[in-house]
């Protein structure tokens, strides 16, 4: 059977699935629609967690940002994952044990205030549609590829389906249709992992292949990396090639993001008791990491297997570069989605890929009449290509389509949830519609998520980045506005209302000015009012890494409001003080 038959049969087979599970778990009341009834086992609430995590980010563009930067990157890795653990710890059981639907609803409970409450709303609707963007831009390049389709097609048809089952199951559809998505994911993610890793080392564990030696060369597989990536005036892959400090700023604004996201943390509502919410992250933690070790080894052998695509002979040698009429199948596949170019700088029929901004490295490709970097690969496309540029199967092909449109839709499913329920419960009933029946708001909720679809839709047209860059903006400003406030009304009883919103006002604002002011307002391009270069970042910090900074002012600003304002009531110090009893799933005391 042909390979695009397969790639129709299994994504179709998988989109029925999801569409089923909508069906079969249909949400028929509010409670259903926000918590999924509260009636979650943790293990398959972890799993719904996962996939809910792992985007397209992680499926698709992450991979992808290792495979080209090597080491620095690893940053990703260890950010999203000790996220979980600030999450389980810190946040996760205090927050299913004050009982609410929402992360808005706990700000504005806890700090006596609606306007509390409606700073939160923005809050979250900024962060939630920043990353939606970038899962957005994760179903347009797979489906661009595998339907063979423009990009812009492939968005509108991952928005339909994504409207089918997220808009007819709310919360309960979706937990059981990404427990689906997981499954579909994972497995797409770990099979060609395991088969490019028997083909390059012998050794069938990826996370051990990474490790093992390179079965052509002999070498060690990143020795060989290394080798062959220096040699095209690449840095070295294994060493650290940023700033440490920036690295690290990068770090900490994924972890804190991680623990701040409103679409993960609602996650943890829908479980029986409090303990279990602990439990789910524990659980998530797991299947996460199933992945989260395989993603360098599927970045090293994919980076290697396209040099050695490529570099055919000796560097430097006029048949050294693969000719351009015998390019593999994948490669003219890829170009017709426009995110693989070719352009023959030095008219000579083959392709030079290197790296033409190395300065040291210009003069020698010169003198191999070398013009310029002729290939240009766009990162997201790594994990997707991956099967195809290793040889493998039609089925193969497939099953790693239908895992990165799983993983999008996932978790463009759980942030529409996000943004819909804050619309429908902390604005619509809580501040303008305070008697609207509970079909009424179950519609309204219907009806704001079919909106921040379309807008999610738009905005995926034209995303400021790769999908694991734009999804890193949304960390930073979940860090520097939900994750300060969240921490301080747990573990805090003397930040009053008035502290709260002016150190969210001050955390939102001041990440979304920094980014904005590099990557154009509301990612508008050319909006930007400086370039955006390393070499004009204040203080050397990256817009995503500004999220920590924002963190900061956010907790300085609320605790110095509070303490020149007066202390919360003593009902809202005692609401606090039973948030935090460790015992029991009971909800916190009524106020």
């Amino acid at each position: 059977m042909e390979t695009q038959t397969l790639i129709y049969l299994v994504v179709g087979a998988t989109f029925a699935l999801y569409v089923g599970i909508a069906i079969w778990a249909r949400a028929g009341s509010t409670g259903e629609f926000y918590a999924a009834g509260r009636g979650v086992h943790p293990v398959t609430n972890g799993m719904a967690t996962a996939a809910d995590w792992m985007s397209a980010a992680s499926f698709i563009s992450m991979a992808g940002l290792i495979a080209f930067t090597g080491y620095g990157n690893s940053s990703f890795l260890m950010g999203w994952t000790g996220g979980y653990v600030l999450l389980a710890m810190l946040l996760a059981p205090y927050l299913r044990k004050f009982g609410k639907y929402t992360v808005p609803e706990f700000i504005g409970d806890r700090f006596y205030s609606q306007a509390a409450r409606l700073v939160a709303v923005v809050c979250l609707i900024i962060i939630s549609v920043t990353y939606v963007i970038g899962q957005m831009t994760g179903v347009g390049v797979t489906f661009a590829r595998f339907l063979q389709v423009d990009t812009a097609t492939g968005l509108y048809i991952g928005s339909a389906v994504v409207f089918v089952y997220a808009v007819l199951g709310g919360m309960k559809g979706i937990t059981y249709t990404q427990v689906a998505q997981y499954v579909v994911l994972i497995t797409a993610y770990t099979i060609p992992a395991i088969f490019i890793s028997l083909n390059l080392t012998g050794n069938p564990v990826p996370p051990l292949g990474l490790f093992s030696e390179h079965t052509a060369s002999g070498q060690p597989l990143l020795q060989r990396l290394d080798e062959v990536i220096v040699g095209l005036g690449f840095a070295q892959y294994t060493t650290l090639n940023t700033s440490m400090f920036n690295m690290v700023l990068f770090t900490l604004a994924l972890m804190i993001g991680t623990a701040g996201l409103p679409h993960v943390i609602i996650r943890f509502f829908t479980v029986p008791k409090v303990a279990d919410a602990r439990w789910s992250a524990g659980w998530a933690l797991v299947f996460i990491a199933i992945l989260y070790f395989t993603a360098p080894s599927v970045g090293a052998m994919a980076r290697l297997n396209i040099v050695d695509t490529i570099q055919i002979g000796e560097v430097g040698s006029p048949e050294g570069n693969l000719a351009y009429e015998n390019r593999p199948d994948w490669f003219q596949t890829w170009e017709t989605t426009g995110l693989l170019r070719f352009e023959d700088k030095n008219a000579d029929g083959r392709i030079q890929y290197y790296n033409e901004a190395n300065a040291a490295f210009a003069a020698q490709a010169q003198e191999w009449g070398w013009a310029g970097n002729e290939l240009t690969v766009n990162p997201d496309i790594l994990v997707l290509a991956n099967p195809e540029i290793a040889n493998l199967p039609g089925w193969v092909i497939a099953l790693v389509a239908a895992g990165g449109l799983a993983a999008a839709l996932s978790t463009a499913a759980g942030l529409l949830l996000a943004i819909s329920s804050a619309i429908s419960h902390d604005v619509l009933k809580s501040a303008l519609m305070p008697t609207i029946s509970e079909k009424g708001e179950l519609m309204a909720a219907r009806i704001s998520m079919a909106g921040a679809i379309v807008l999610a839709t738009w905005l995926g047209l034209n995303p400021p980045g790769f999908a694991a860059q734009t999804v890193a903006l949304a960390f930073g400003l979940a860090a520097s506005s939900i994750f300060p406030v969240l921490m301080m009304g747990i573990f805090s009883k003397r930040i009053n209302n008035m502290g709260a919103i002016a150190g969210m006002l001050t955390g939102i604002l001041s990440t979304c000015l920094y980014i904005f002011t590099y990557l154009g307002w509301f990612f508008i391009p050319g909006t930007n009012m400086i370039a955006n270069t390393p070499d004009n970042w204040l203080f050397g910090i990256a817009p995503a890494s500004f999220g920590v900074v924002g963190a900061i002012l956010n907790f300085a600003v609320a605790y110095g409001v509070s303490r020149a304002t007066a202390a919360p009531p003593k009902e809202i110090q005692d609401l606090v003080e039973s948030v935090r009893i460790p015992r029991g799933a009971g909800g916190a005391v009524a106020h």
